[in-house]
């Protein structure tokens, strides 16, 4: 699980919670607050990942700019990989559609367009769902969903953009829909 900016894995506790009640191991990223792009944190994903893996494909489930983190290191070891879940993420189209792209340059010192990550708006080489909400009030709707060749999915849900990560509600029914995508996706249960 990979926070957004300016969340830790204690912001998103409660979407660890829901997906260990649905039947998950969930692992925190452990990288401290998420401050934004930065050479290492790639790098630092890719050694979290390997940390976790135990053989099996790992599922990647990022929150706002922890989604675009998640394909990024779904791009770099697919092979690792079970599939990339997006919520609420600013992966496709002009990287200010959001509302916080200013404070994110004034805490990173970086243009939002020109980040020292790479960003691809294509899909990812592994399965992907775009969890987006049209209530988001943070990312706007068109580059948390995406075009159809970004994703293999987008499933609309309800909520507004810090739920996706401290609802009850708004996690019970991402986690929901994760098992409903994997299910579809994979044709076996979903954990």
């Amino acid at each position: 699980m990979i926070p957004g900016f300016l969340a830790s894995d204690r912001t998103c506790m409660e979407l660890r919670r829901s997906l260990a009640r649905r039947g998950w191991r969930t692992y925190p990223w452990e990288l401290g607050l998420n401050k934004g792009a930065h050479l290492e944190v790639i790098r630092d994903l890719k050694s979290r990942l390997e940390a976790v893996h135990d053989g099996q494909p790992v599922l990647l489930v990022g929150w706002s700019l922890g989604g675009l983190f998640a394909r990024e290191l779904a791009r770099e070891v697919p092979g690792m990989v079970r599939a990339v879940v997006t919520l609420g993420s600013p992966f496709s189209g002009d990287p200010h559609q959001n509302n916080v792209w200013r404070l994110y340059e004034w805490v990173t010192g970086h243009p939002v367009h020109s980040p020292p990550v790479p960003h691809h708006a294509d899909k990812p080489p592994v399965p992907t769902l775009a969890i987006w909400s049209r209530r988001d009030g943070i990312v706007a709707r068109r580059a948390a969903r995406g075009l159809d060749d970004e994703r293999d999915k987008a499933v609309e849900i309800g909520c507004g953009h810090m739920a996706f990560g401290i609802s009850r509600r708004a996690t019970q029914r991402v986690a929901r829909e994760i098992g409903i995508f994997l299910h579809d996706t994979e044709g076996r249960s979903p954990t």
